[in-house]
């Protein structure tokens, strides 16, 4: 035999169990029974609150994660924006129609291979940080919280004193204006 027990309820709560209990199959003993199991034990329900607590946790570790990739992808686009206008030199008026062309026909087919990228499944900074963490594993070794640089500095330089050299150029900025650049 089950111990009982009696209770007060608020007059919302009991309008509200009584409306439940009306359900084919329960009564007002059982929901109670079930309501107070799960509220003193939530591992032992699966479907409860447990589990929305890890399903909570996956969904942070996954933010986590894609703030990370937003932060270096925002340091990157920045990084490239800084080091292009730095290295290239203005054009001549007469130049500029042509470069225009020239810069829509390039933008054109950045936007198509964009669009195979996507839908390949392919994502080109998945595939970087692989390469980075391969070749340089002690790159991402500080915490970007902390506001700290995403990598090592070579020969304690910051960004900004290694863009230009004692010239005023760019590193490898030719005469032609053209940057002399290896594989990437």
């Amino acid at each position: 035999m089950k111990p009982k027990l009696s209770i007060y309820l608020s007059d919302n709560v009991a309008e509200r169990l009584a409306q439940a209990a009306k359900r084919p199959g329960t009564n007002k003993s059982a929901i109670v029974d079930t309501a107070l199991d799960r509220f003193l034990n939530p591992e032992r329900d699966p479907t409860g609150d447990a589990a929305l607590v890890r399903r909570l946790d996956r969904m942070s570790s996954q933010l986590d994660r894609v703030d990370r990739d937003l932060s270096i992808m925002a340091e990157t686009v920045a990084l490239f924006v800084r080091y292009y206008l730095t290295i290239t030199p203005p054009l001549p008026s007469g130049d500029q129609d042509a470069a225009r062309a020239l810069g829509r026909e390039r933008f054109e087919m950045f936007v198509v291979q964009v669009g195979k990228r996507i839908a390949s499944g392919g994502r080109l900074v998945a595939d970087v940080m692989q390469r980075v963490s391969i070749t340089n594993p002690d790159l991402f070794a500080r915490n970007l919280e902390e506001g700290a640089p995403l990598g090592p500095r070579p020969g304690g330089q910051d960004a900004d004193s290694r863009a230009m050299d004692a010239t005023g150029k760019a590193p490898g900025h030719s005469p032609a204006g053209r940057e002399e650049v290896g594989n990437v």
